[in-house]
């Protein structure tokens, strides 16, 4: 009788890159960490390991496992529906780490350069590895049906037709909450063209922008020490300095010695037109009353010296004042870092000249820089934010002196985070009373700013934070 011998058993080849992609998804699934965040602290360690073991990660491993980890983050909700159409049973009764693991296959299998064939099997390696034989067998069942079709095939597939259900049919697509993208279109008006342009930039990887601190340093001193092209001018803050792809912030001397940091474009814009803000009177004292953790009040507090003005930035929690203070050290002018609640001040009505209140938010505005983020959060956030932003911009109106502004920003396009927050407390009995300021000619040269007194600023027309600004005078 014909014996049949067993295969040897082969142990599982371990692939430092996508190893690391799949414990950040793990930290940002178990631990609410965010990607960015977890990522460079994971990207170190394998790195020094590869160095004590002999072996190399390099700059293309690091680029590989970060477009891994953003773009199985970005595009989760749509690689959900597609790993649905393969399975045989619902999403929520498949294990979180394989769903991980089937998530960063498809990834790979529809949305990168990687040939099928390898994609399948480092996959399912990787599910050896960190799942085992018995599911990694699984892995490779699943994996095989969606490399059947490409991304449109099975858009078409998995997503309902525009015309019978615009809503969701957007959000298969474009890999967001239906109740996200019903807000967002709320906010931005139009039809399709416009909507379908604001969810595609919100998954496209975001420039990295730096700003150049005033009397710290320029944007020119910054590129001129970078390699050419390296650096180019902002579209419209005068601060601003972008980054090629790929360019490292930390390898900037400016930004090593403090005098210039990361920000994005939108962020300064919302402070530049603060500190431009026509004012009759005193202008000697500034404050940033949610100033966690320190970009906004750092460019504050530059600008401010310029004029012989003092700053002092509040912060509830106390490691992210000393965050503040972190980015505060060095200004050429006089400032304070104090640990308060915006909501309860420590200081008397009427004693600054403007304020700032960058208000807690749900994110939706920053939604290229924080993808998971748009699965975390939920509609009934946005009501549990509410009462907490009117209080904060309430008493920045106290806080102001009569004559005085009060910019209130917030990084959601979201109307009820946003006009809905300003004309409440407007017409509040409890709040001082105000009246807007058009701040649209304080963003010289920024274009489609809308009909005012307002701004908001879009990722696909402006290439920022989705930035809401409101500039309020305080009249009685």
């Amino acid at each position: 009788m014909k014996t049949t011998q067993a295969k040897p058993y082969r142990r599982p080849k371990r692939d430092p890159v996508r190893i690391l992609a799949f414990e950040a998804l793990r930290a940002v699934d178990e631990r609410d960490a965010y990607a960015n965040l977890v990522l460079p602290s994971l990207l170190k360690d394998a790195a020094e390991e590869a160095v004590a073991k002999g072996r190399t990660f390099d700059r293309r491993d690091a680029a590989l496992a970060t477009e891994l980890v953003y773009g199985t983050l970005r595009n989760q909700g749509t690689y959900d529906a597609v790993i649905a159409a393969c399975v045989d049973r619902p999403l929520r009764e498949v294990d979180p780490p394989v769903l991980d693991v089937l998530a960063l296959g498809a990834h790979q299998l529809l949305a990168t350069r990687i040939p099928s064939h390898a994609a399948v099997s480092a996959t399912v390696e990787l599910a050896r590895v960190v799942l085992g034989d018995g599911r990694a067998r699984f892995v490779n069942a699943v994996l095989r049906r969606i490399s059947a079709r490409d991304l449109p095939d099975w858009l078409e597939q998995v997503a309902p037709p525009y015309d019978e259900d615009p809503e969701e049919h957007l959000a298969v697509v474009h890999s967001h909450p239906r109740w996200i993208v019903s807000a967002l279109w709320d906010a931005l008006g139009g039809g399709r063209a416009g909507i379908e342009e604001l969810l595609a930039a919100d998954n496209q990887r975001p420039e990295v922008t730096l700003v150049a601190r005033p009397g710290r340093a320029t944007p020119e001193e910054i590129a001129a020490s970078l390699p050419p092209e390296a650096a180019v001018p902002g579209r419209w803050s005068p601060y601003a300095v972008r980054l090629a792809e790929g360019g490292d912030p930390a390898a900037v001397p400016a930004v090593h010695e403090g005098r210039a940091g990361v920000q994005d474009e939108g962020s300064q814009l919302v402070a530049a037109a603060l500190a431009a803000a026509p004012l009759e009177g005193r202008d000697t004292r500034w404050l940033d009353g949610c100033a966690g953790p320190g970009g906004k009040a750092a460019l504050l507090a530059a600008l401010a010296a310029r004029r012989g003005a003092t700053l002092a930035a509040a912060e509830k929690q106390p490691h992210r004042a000393r965050l503040v203070s972190r980015a505060l050290a060095g200004n050429p002018g006089p400032y304070q870092v104090v640990v308060a609640d915006g909501t309860r001040p420590v200081w008397a009505e009427g004693s600054f000249d403007r304020v700032l209140v960058d208000v807690p938010c749900t994110g939706l505005g920053a939604l290229r820089r924080r993808p998971e983020a748009r699965w975390r959060r939920r509609a009934e956030d946005v009501d549990g934010f509410g009462p907490l932003q009117r209080a904060l911009l309430t008493e920045a109106l106290r806080a102001v002196r009569v004559g005085g502004v009060v910019g209130y920003a917030t990084c959601s396009p979201h109307l009820a985070e946003t006009r809905a927050v300003v004309e409440d407390v407007l017409a509040s009995a409890h709040a001082p009373a105000a009246e807007p300021i058009d701040a649209r000619p304080l963003l010289p040269g920024v274009p489609d700013l809308g009909d005012g007194p307002t701004v908001q600023l879009w990722p696909h027309v402006h290439g920022t934070d989705a930035m809401f600004l409101a500039l309020l005078r305080r009249t009685a």
